[in-house]
């Protein structure tokens, strides 16, 4: 029996999990830690903690799997996308990371599009320059601790670090690539052009590959570690959302899939590259060669739930732990029965600044409507119902685009929620469908792991065998209209005050 392993350096966690060859889950683990915010709109992590984690993680899976370490096949990377690690000339991280969801360079991204005109980008890139994508981290770093940079030998994205940890390998995929801003994403290769235009040596960058193409082998003393052997092979893998593609069964035109985790993204698959009028949804490269993927959403998510029931929830989360219940069960109790609307309650998810579709460092979070009636339960609905208008707003655009979406389906922890669930299929005006599997992304490195293994002749057909749909989620039309009353106030209020959030920042 031949096995593989998948695993998703995640914002909060890194998820590993071991498959067999014939799509099932033999053993699963997780190890958390911290991400810091030293000032407002930043976001960083430590990359050994990335490090200890995954080597934690995985060492589970392989000891309470009990796998001859021999049948182990191949290990697939995905995580967080637009971090930047930097690796000094004994290749050790420089510092933290600056991560995805971290807004400082709002003032390098607008540097970028006086560079160069943004139908130019678009060419190029396939997206307008963003504060959050790595190109714009680059220059912040080399304008504001130059000698950081002076003394980097080596860039990479979080999976990337952790693949150099595993193989010794610099390299990356071509969807990871894509969100760094310096691929050229039609020819899926480094933009020579960008390269130049941004003063960026070639050399700091890893080689890159399509995401099942194996990028190396196990180093001996990391294979002894994990208890595996060192002729296991580490493909090239995905972004965290490529390989929840993977992971849903999201691989052909028409499939699409909403995920909501500390971020949140509805994704559309493109059997061939189209671009996007002014860049109002991220266009990247897919885990399907040749292929590509729409998406768009909401930075702060589940983060926004997270923030406000940790700020101002403790009393209900005492209550859970002293009853033993869930305390996402608690929430879904508390919520689900707050009227759509939340009772004449908006909330505006831009915790962390925005990307899509409104693309601003400087947008900041608000409840809108607040009244004395108003309890826990109404700010949680409303949160629920903010971070769905969002991603309804990049779906809309989908559909401007002609895309049509048969078959969405639904991933992540939030998307778990069955008060989210019904939320966003009435935003969306079409059926949702939960999956079976529940581990999307780490899932989906599996079988890339497996395809680059051997063990799958691709990635379709391999999707096809294991990813199967469990529940349907109906829309109602009178439950959608009612949305689309509020969904209209919501896209109001965003344009009454985004002035407002500019003025504000430069306060």
């Amino acid at each position: 029996m031949t096995y593989l392993i998948g695993v998703d350096i995640g914002t909060s966690a890194t998820k590993a999990v071991l498959i067999d060859e014939t799509g099932n889950i033999k053993a699963q683990a997780s190890a958390g830690y911290p991400m810091y915010e030293p000032a407002n709109g930043w976001a960083e992590q430590d990359p050994l903690d990335w490090k200890k984690a995954v080597l934690s993680a995985v060492k589970k899976i392989v000891e309470a799997s009990k796998v001859n370490k021999e049948d182990v096949a191949g290990i697939g990377l995905t995580g967080q996308m637009h971090g930047l690690v930097m690796l000094d000339e004994s290749c050790q991280p420089m510092g933290r990371s600056i991560i995805w969801c971290d807004q400082r360079s709002g003032r390098q991204a607008q540097k970028m599009k006086e560079m160069m005109s943004l139908e130019k980008w678009l060419d190029i890139t396939s997206n307008p320059p963003l504060a959050g994508w790595t190109a714009a981290k680059i220059m912040w770093v080399r304008e504001n601790r130059p000698e950081v940079y002076a003394k980097c030998k080596k860039i990479l994205l979080p999976k990337d670090y952790i693949r150099y940890v595993l193989t010794g390998a610099f390299a990356t995929d071509v969807s990871d690539a894509t969100g760094m801003q310096l691929l050229d994403v039609k020819n899926r290769c480094w933009s020579d052009t960008v390269l130049e235009l941004l003063n960026i040596p070639r050399e700091l960058l890893g080689n890159v590959y399509e995401s099942q193409e194996v990028t190396g082998t196990l180093l001996p003393e990391i294979a002894e570690e994990l208890g595996l052997s060192e002729n296991t092979v580490v493909v090239a893998g995905a972004s965290d959302n490529a390989a929840a593609a993977i992971g849903t069964g999201v691989v052909r035109e028409g499939q699409a899939f909403t995920t909501i985790g500390t971020s949140a993204v509805v994704y559309s698959h493109l059997d061939h590259y189209a671009a996007v009028p002014e860049g109002g949804l991220h266009l990247c490269c897919c885990a399907v060669p040749g292929c590509y993927h729409t998406m768009g959403g909401p930075q702060s998510a589940g983060l926004s739930l997270e923030w406000f029931k940790e700020k101002f929830c403790q009393d209900f989360i005492l209550q859970a732990l002293k009853e033993g219940r869930n305390i996402h069960e608690v929430i879904n109790q508390m919520t689900k029965e707050i009227p759509i609307g939340s009772d004449k309650l908006i909330f505006l998810p831009f915790l962390l600044g925005e990307r899509t579709p409104h693309m601003e460092p400087d947008y900041r979070g608000a409840f809108v409507g607040l009244s004395n009636i108003h309890s826990q339960g109404h700010l949680l609905r409303a949160i629920m119902e903010g971070v769905a208008y969002c991603l309804a707003d990049c779906n809309n655009i989908l559909k401007e685009l002609g895309v049509s979406i048969t078959d969405m389906r639904v991933c992540g922890g939030g998307s778990r929620s069955p008060v989210w669930q019904k939320i966003l299929a009435d935003l969306y005006r079409c059926d949702i469908h939960t999956m079976q599997q529940e581990e999307g992304p780490a899932y989906g490195a599996a079988i890339l792991a497996g395809v680059g293994a051997g063990a799958f002749s691709d990635i379709p057909s391999a999707c096809d065998r294991f990813i199967k749909e469990d529940k349907t989620i109906q829309w109602n039309e009178t439950e959608a209209a009612k949305y689309r009353q509020y969904h209209q106030i919501y896209d109001r209020i965003y344009e009454h005050l985004k002035t407002d959030f500019s003025a504000l920042a430069k306060t």
